[in-house]
Order: C-alpha cells, then structure tokens, then sequence
C-alpha cells in the first residue's frame, strides 16, 4: 500500500471554518490547517468549535503544515497539541510568528520543534512527503499554498487564495510556479470554494485602502475601523491614511494589539511611534484626530467594538459625528449580531460604512474566474472542492467540470471521508468519525448536546426552583424561585399549593424517597404550568431534609 495517498478532512468540508486536512502515507501523516470556527446563535455559552481530534489521537503527527494564520486556519493548534503529540509545525514568517505568539499564551511554545517556510527555497521532505510551497495572495500576508507529493501522486491543496494582481506588499499569487506544477503533473487539486459562486475576479486589496483615502480625511470626527485581527494589510493601509491626515491611531482589542505589534517586529507593519496612542490615554486627543482600530467586526458579545456600540468601554466613545467602518464580511451565522451593532452605533449618532453602502471590505478568496484560471494553470486530473458549504463546493465541482475535468474524477466529500489517491485515480474509499469539539471557558470537549439543549431551554422559557423542607415528617410550604419566567402572583401561590398538596399526599403514603419526591413535584409543577401559560419552564425540585 506504498502507492497510496489518503486524504482525510477533519473540517472546513460542508462549513465556513475549522479548516483541518489528514495526509497519510507510507505509515506516516501530516496535518495541513487546525483552524476552529465562531458557534451559532444555537450553542449557547460556547466560545470556540474545533475540530474532533479524536482520529488523530492513536499515533502522532510528523507535521502540522499552516497555509496562513487566519484563525480559521491555525485556531485550533494550541488545543490539538494538548490532544495530540506534535512533532514539527511549518509555517511562513508571519503565520509562524503569530502561531509562536498564540504557543506562548498556552505554555505551548517549546512542545514542538518551529521550523520556518520560504516559498521560494527547495522543497521539503518529510517522511514520504516532499512538501513544495507556492505563494499565493489572501488578506493576510505571507499566505502559500502546499504541493504535496508521494509515491502515489502529487497533490496541491491551494489554501486561501486570489489573484489579486496589485497586493499591498507586492507579493502576487506565483502563476509561473502553479504553471510550471501544471507541467510537471498534478493529480490531485484541492481548492478553496468560498467564492465559488460569485462570477468573475475578486477584486484587489488596494480597493479597500482607496476607500480608506476618500473616506477618513472628509471626516471631522474620531474614526473606527474594525477588521480581522490578522489583516495585517488592512491595519497599514488604514495606518497609512490616518497617520497622512494627522490622526493618532489607538489599537483596542487584545489580538489585534498582540498581532500589530508581531508584525512590526517582524517588518510587516509600519507606524510611526509618535502616532500611537495607548487607549487609557485617548481622551488626551481630540475626537477629530483620532483613528481606532479595533476588533469585532462580527458582533461578538464580548469584543471591543461590541463593548463600544453599548457604551460598555472603558477607553472608547462613539458620539454623534463619528464614523464606524466594518472592514469585514460577516461570517455566516453571525449576520443578525452585526446588524445589532450596527444598529446600536446608528442609535448613538455615528454613521456606519460597511460592505453593502462602500467599498470598505473585498474578499481574499478567488471568484469563479480566477478558480477557471487556477484550475487551466494547474491542469488537474482529479478534482476535490475544499473549504466551503456544500453550494460553494458544489459550484467549484461545476467549474472544474466545465474546465474539462471528468465528473468521475471530481469528488465532492464531507469531513470525515477518506479519500484515496492512487495510479488508478482518486476515489472514498471509507470513513471516519468526526464531530465537533466545544469550548466553553477553560472546559474544552466537555459540552455535550444535553447541555447545549438545557440552555436552550432556561433561554426560551426560563427556569423555576421549588424548594420544599422535610422536618419530623412533614412538608413545609414550599418556597418558589424563578428566573426567566414571566409569572403572576397568582400563578405563583397555586404553584406553591400544588407542591405543598403533592408533597403531603406523598407523606400520606409514606413515600419519602427524595429522588420520588422530586420527580413528582417537576411533573406535578410541569402539567400546571403548561395548563396555564402553554410554556415550559426548566423545573428544578430541590427537597430538605432536616
């Protein structure tokens, strides 16, 4: 089975995020991406999702490979290598950089030996791998895509990726080295399909600093620009325009102020030191010479822009005659809480430029036209649709076909599958199990659907506690606390009355098993409360003895 390549993805297939790709051969695996994903309105508590590690735990990695250090893409490193014995991590300069940095923060930093990727060196060979690295262009600098080669074949995994031919730092997607792939033999093309659907070229970078320099000089107010943490580019652009027109630039949110700072000592970033300002002491600057730069351009509850919006910050105002940019597209899922935002900034006076009224966001990811071009670069001979919904995938798959792919070479899988790469072609062959992996605080993996359902449940109809007191046989009057669920006093008292008689029937027929007690009173409680109010309030009975 030398001449077999399988590739097993763990996430990103079927979703936007947790990007996490298996390659295994000759008895020996790779990782390329860990990346988490942002939860639904529907996981209540949850902070991050990741991956399942669970298949990766029988023998350990070689390498993780990282495309980029968007978090979609490395997110999940730390909690993998609590999980899983890493033995090497490959990554560009920044994206290696930023990863160290996140290491650091989990004690991690010494768990596994760093090793640095220069696209334009000499292939690497691990194990049975000989890793080649192209650079591609994305919204964060120092982005590459990975041509995996073994025995059985060579495969190019693109990544996050677009052509975007006028890039901030002048590093464009390499087409002469994807060419000269396509030349030598490709035999399997995994391919980022975010943007799948969206006809012709994603449009440049620079667009978005354009717009930078019409909007902040016309504005006589504090200017807010929220982003990605790790748009390195957008930060300098905003930078360059804001520090042209006299304004301090204020860094809030703690990734972002860890990312700028790596990337200044890194040289990806310039700003002058005299125009930075700590946030503590920005009311020291006039609200006209401000630039902010903040996190939370997708409405989490606890981010700076969030805390902002509700006037819940410590540092940060926003005032009728300021500007807010969101300089990012909100991630499926979390449309309805960037709207609240918006709307809450509105309300406090400030206009509000985002994707759909000015040219403040564009895409990192490849449209319909550049994929069209990658894929006659590359000239694959199987196809496998990657990073995207099942639309997105299912797109790319019509355009590989339309590029004249064979529709029996291309693959359309779903996390978790096990696809073969062999001298007879690419085919599933198996599968794995594969969930998701909660994380809720400093608990990780530890939620189960139980959990997630009951706090559903307290949300939608609250939560009522019926205390009773046992003392030499007898039932006190019941004490009732409730939360979350809109009562009357009367309804109260008959609550009350309904366990006080359900507790002394019980006592009657010596019953005074407390687990017996307590299930009675939860569905004695229950039916009354759904007679009366047609809800279902979570009911936790708690009986005391003493």
């Amino acid at each position: 089975m030398a001449d077999v390549l399988r590739v097993i993805p763990l996430g990103g297939l079927g979703e936007v995020g947790k990007n996490m790709t298996v390659y295994e051969a000759g008895g020996d695996r790779i990782v390329v991406d860990a990346g988490m994903s942002f939860p639904r309105d529907e996981h209540l508590g949850v902070d991050v999702i990741l991956p399942d590690f669970g298949y990766l735990r029988d023998a350990p990695v070689r390498a993780v490979v990282l495309t980029h250090a968007h978090e979609d893409h490395v997110g999940a490193l730390p909690f993998l290598m609590r999980e899983v014995r890493v033995e090497e991590i490959w990554a560009t300069r920044l994206t290696l950089g930023l990863v160290k940095s996140k290491l650091d923060e989990h004690g991690l930093l010494r768990a596994a030996e760093l090793c640095e990727i220069d696209p334009e060196a000499e292939p690497v060979q691990l194990g049975p791998f000989r890793l080649e690295f192209v650079r591609m262009a994305h919204s964060i600098p120092d982005a590459i895509g990975i041509a995996v080669e073994t025995s059985a074949g060579r495969v190019f995994h693109t990544g996050d990726w677009k052509l975007d031919h006028t890039p901030v730092d002048g590093l464009r997607t390499d087409v002469g080295r994807l060419a000269d792939l396509g030349n030598r033999g490709v035999d399997l093309l995994l391919g980022d399909s975010t943007n799948a659907e969206r006809p012709g070229f994603t449009r440049s970078e620079r667009v978005v600093g354009e717009a930078f320099r019409q909007i902040i000089p016309a504005r006589r107010g504090r200017v807010l620009i929220s982003s990605f943490a790790s748009n390195i580019h957008r930060m300098q652009q905003a930078i360059d325009v804001g520090t042209e027109c006299g304004r301090k630039v204020v860094i809030v949110g703690r990734s972002m102020r860890r990312n700028l700072n790596v990337a200044r000592n890194l040289g990806y970033v310039e700003v002058p030191d005299d125009m930075l300002v700590k946030p503590a002491d920005v009311d020291d600057v006039p609200a006209s010479e401000q630039l902010v730069l903040c996190t939370g351009s997708q409405g989490e509850p606890l981010s700076a822009l969030t805390r902002i919006a509700y006037d819940d910050h410590p540092a940060i105002k926003v005032e009728r005659g300021d500007t807010v940019i969101l300089s990012a597209r909100p991630v499926p899922g979390n449309e309805l809480r960037v709207h609240d935002t918006i709307n809450q900034l509105t309300r406090r006076g400030a206009e509000v430029l985002h994707e759909e009224n000015a040219d403040v966001h564009v895409s990192g990811h490849a449209r319909a036209e550049e994929l069209r071009t990658l894929i006659s670069l590359v000239r694959p001979k199987a196809v496998m649709p990657i990073h995207g919904e099942y639309r997105m995938q299912a797109a790319h798959a019509r355009l590989a076909q339309e590029a004249g792919v064979p529709a029996s070479s291309i693959v359309i899988a779903e996390n978790g599958d096990v696809v073969e790469l062999s001298r007879e072609g690419v085919r599933i062959v198996d599968r794995v199990e594969v969930g998701v992996t909660f994380v809720d605080g400093l608990g990780v993996g530890d939620i189960s659907d139980v959990a997630l359902r009951d706090r559903r449940h307290m949300s939608e109809d609250g939560v009522l506690i019926v205390v009773t007191t046992l003392s030499d046989g007898a039932a006190s009057h019941p004490e009732l606390i409730s939360r979350g669920f809109a009562e009357s006093d009367e309804l109260l008292s008959e609550m009350r009355q309904e366990a006080h008689e359900i507790v002394r029937e019980l006592l009657a027929d010596d019953i005074r098993e407390i687990k017996l007690l307590q299930e009675h009173i939860h569905d004695g409680i229950g039916q009354l409360v759904y007679d009366r109010t047609r809800r279902r309030p979570m009911i936790l009975p708690v009986v005391v003895e003493v």
